[in-house]
């Protein structure tokens, strides 16, 4: 090759500045043997008779000689010239950043095939390493050339004026200019190993507790005490550990979420994916496994598994065969009428309540996910309003809530999971512009809550567009709901109420609302009721709007008990409340389903043939009724809902008993219609009590009204007059006074 002028003095003045020089073949290879200059420069004659050679192409600088170092980026791996001058310039901020007076320590030559040098002195010099290699590339993007290594020498400087004005840099700067080279270097994300076994019973689960736990929690909430956010790259955030002097720690990759470490100087283990998990487990469990999973579990994390039948002979607290009462409890899985049986000897609870709030359990467990087509253009989903009809005192709400109990806790643990997203919202939107582009993105959670008490229409319709599968209302007392329909415009949230019953649209578009829509509001309803308190509500209004036939009445005959000492199962007592929440947990997780367009896509059930027989006898049966002129105009008109509710009722049962043996649903059977007819003869059998009890409240209000008297005995007088058989505790009630003032006026008048 034939050296010019230039090259010659070029070549003389590394020389004297004490590089060693080597010539270089076209294939950026030296076509000399050299590995004896890599430490003791050649003499200028003998370097310059090797130039003259023809293979010689150009000139190469030995690194590691009088400790020069270089880092070699190789944009060339990158394919398009935006993605090099993007990357260039993010690296080149990201040196500037860190170190100081960056642009007078180093020198950095453009090389030819869109790349450079950054060439240094350090008396840490190493080998030649592939420092960081992008995901999909073969090739690394980033190197050291150190001892046993060389670079091809340029003539365009970027940074700098000459070789001549390569400096020495200290450790700190050295180990800056690495980390940040490494931070580059993509890591391979094999799948964390998944925690040995914890226990039989979690790996029968589809979704497995650190699966949930990685899926719901955000490494940046785990690790926000301990680490800064650096910077944010276009495939993971730079993260660096708080009181570190290097300019990062490690890394958080956006798509796996996984925390990668290079420092040593924490209690994680470094150069090491972690997962969530990995991560809580270290800071909660000191690497405990089996206990943080156990723990994450009690959290509600993972898929509620299905609890294991009771293997020892269990026997209830009062007897050991399952028995009927008012209320058809045969209808329901062993294990849940023995639940029901317990409960109602230890807890003084009514066995109606304990029957109706399990139907209301399993409607909420099953909501928009299963429905049921009776026949083309008749689909009924498992909508279900419930009153538990009883004296102040007789143990509503304790029955309700041992049965509701498990959902409640599942419910609880969205509302606490919404308030603390809530709060990291709020937070994030407090930060400025700059502050924000360096922590990680939190979105305006949603409600997710899925049980409500008090709730307006608008609250109630922007909680179910969060909630597409179901809300349950579960109140105290139903009459506040009852009355709370009409508060803002008269029969608005009415016909709203009576649209949900039957599964249809729900909307709220008041201006003081957001506009919230569900297509197929399902929203089952239950609490208690004073039974004065119902027969004030059943009036002709709302007998000839619908809604009060809508509403399934549980009213046994209650007396208040004694304190009893006995107490329930653990067994038992778990048993249900895995189950309950295993119920809800996989109907969500294995039925519920989006069409294309974003929309629930029901699983649709059908009658057996054998079903389909006796669900065609039972309708008939009610239409002989409702045509028949023996029968109470009153009860005529809760006979069409009972017909949808036999329905509704098959459904459920279907679903529940299929998800308690464990079987798969395939169309509801003969079984569950039969079971569905024992229901609504029971609730058929309540509405006429009702009706009975309506009629004799009211009679009782009329003739006090109309007798015009005032005092408790007057009035007493009258009605006893009109009825000397009259109920005296009903009328006790409606007086306010005792049943033996009652008692005593009555002899009273019958002596006179």
């Amino acid at each position: 090759m034939d050296i010019t002028k230039t090259e010659i003095e070029r070549c003389n003045r590394m020389f004297d500045d004490g590089f060693s020089l080597i010539t270089v073949g076209a294939d950026k290879v030296p076509n000399i043997k050299w590995k004896e200059y890599q430490t003791t420069p050649m003499n200028k004659d003998t370097f310059f008779n090797f130039y003259q050679l023809a293979s010689t192409a150009g000139v190469g600088v030995c690194t590691g000689y009088r400790d020069l170092e270089v880092i070699d980026v190789d944009l060339k791996v990158l394919p398009t010239v935006k993605e090099r001058e993007a990357f260039w310039h993010e690296f080149t901020t990201m040196l500037k950043d860190n170190i100081e007076d960056f642009a007078n320590k180093f020198v950095i030559v453009k090389t030819k095939n869109y790349g450079y040098h950054i060439l240094y002195r350090t008396q840490k010099v190493a080998g030649n390493i592939k420092i960081a290699k992008l995901e999909g590339h073969q090739e690394a993007i980033i190197e050291s050339r150190g001892r046993g290594g060389y670079v091809w020498i340029y003539d365009q400087f970027v940074q700098g004026k000459s070789y001549s004005g390569i400096k020495y840099i200290d450790d700190m700067e050295r180990e800056c200019l690495w980390t940040i080279c490494k931070m580059y270097n993509h890591i391979e994300q094999h799948e964390p190993p998944a925690p040995k076994k914890v226990q039989q019973e979690h790996d029968e689960s589809e979704i497995k507790v650190w699966d949930d736990y990685n899926n719901k929690t955000s490494v940046f909430d785990l690790i926000s005490g301990e680490f800064t956010i650096v910077r944010k790259l276009s495939n993971k955030t730079v993260i660096k550990r708080l009181g570190a002097t290097s300019p990062h720690s490690g890394y958080v990759f956006n798509d796996s979420h996984c925390m990668y470490l290079f420092s040593t100087g924490t209690k994680y283990p470094n150069e090491t994916l972690l997962t969530p998990y990995h991560i809580y487990t270290i800071q909660k469990h000191f690497g405990n496994f089996s206990a943080s999973a156990k723990d994450l579990y009690a959290q509600g994390f993972g898929s509620r598994v299905k609890p294991k039948r009771i293997k020892e002979n269990h026997i209830p607290v009062v007897k050991n065969e399952i028995i009927t009462t008012d209320f058809p409890i045969d209808v329901y899985p062993t294990f849940i009428q023995r639940y029901i049986l317990e409960i109602s000897e230890t807890l003084n609870a009514n066995i109606d309540f304990l029957g109706g709030a399990i139907l209301w359990a399993s409607s909420l467990c099953v909501g928009n996910a299963v429905k049921i087509e009776v026949k083309k253009g008749w689909i009924e989903s498992g909508v279900l309003w419930i009153a538990l009809v009883g004296k102040a005192g007789v143990g509503k709400t304790h029955t309700i809530k041992a049965i509701t109990d498990p959902l409640e806790i599942l419910s609880g643990r969205e509302v606490r999971k919404f308030a603390d997203q809530m709060e990291k919202y709020e937070a994030y939107m407090l930060l400025d512009k700059k502050d924000k582009a360096l922590a990680e993105e939190v979105k305006k959670p949603k409600k997710t809550k899925f049980i409500a008490d008090d709730i307006t229409i608008e609250a109630l319709t922007e909680l179910h567009d969060s909630n597409p599968n179901g809300i349950g209302i579960l109140r105290d007392e139903l009459v506040g709901w009852i009355k709370d329909m009409n508060k803002y415009r008269e029969g608005s949230d009415l016909q709203k109420y009576l649209s949900c019953w039957s599964n249809g649209v729900l909307s709220s578009d008041r201006k003081t609302a957001t506009s919230s829509y569900v297509e197929k509001a399902f929203i089952p309803i239950i609490g208690g009721v004073q039974p004065s308190i119902l027969s004030g509500v059943y009036t002709e209004e709302n007998k000839d709007n619908g809604f009060i036939d809508r509403i399934l009445l549980c009213y046994p005959e209650v007396q208040v008990e004694h304190y009893n000492t006995k107490h329930v199962s653990d067994k038992l007592l778990n048993e249900y409340s895995e189950f309950m929440m295993y119920f809800y947990d996989s109907v969500r997780r294995d039925i519920l389903r989006n069409d294309d367009m974003g929309c629930l896509k029901p699983h649709l059930l059908f009658f057996s043939p054998e079903a389909d027989i006796e669900w065609q006898r039972i309708f008939n049966s009610i239409t002989d009724l409702q045509n028949s002129d023996d029968e109470n105009e009153y009860i005529k008109s809760v006979l069409p809902k009972l017909k949808s509710y036999v329905c509704r009722f098959s459904l459920l049962l279907e679903v529940l008993n299929c998800y308690a043996e464990g079987i798969s649903i395939t169309t509801v059977s003969k079984k569950s219609v039969l079971s569905a007819e024992k229901l609504y003869e029971y609730f058929l059998l309540m509405a006429k009590k009702n009706k009975f009890n309506s009629m004799e409240h009211n009679a009782m209000i009329e003739t006090i009204k109309f007798s015009g008297k005032r005092g408790a005995f007057e009035k007493f007088q009258v009605l006893f007059e009109e009825n000397n058989n009259l109920n005296k505790s009903k009328v006790a009630e409606q007086l306010n006074v005792s049943r033996q003032t009652i008692q005593n006026w009555s002899n009273e008048l019958k002596k006179g």
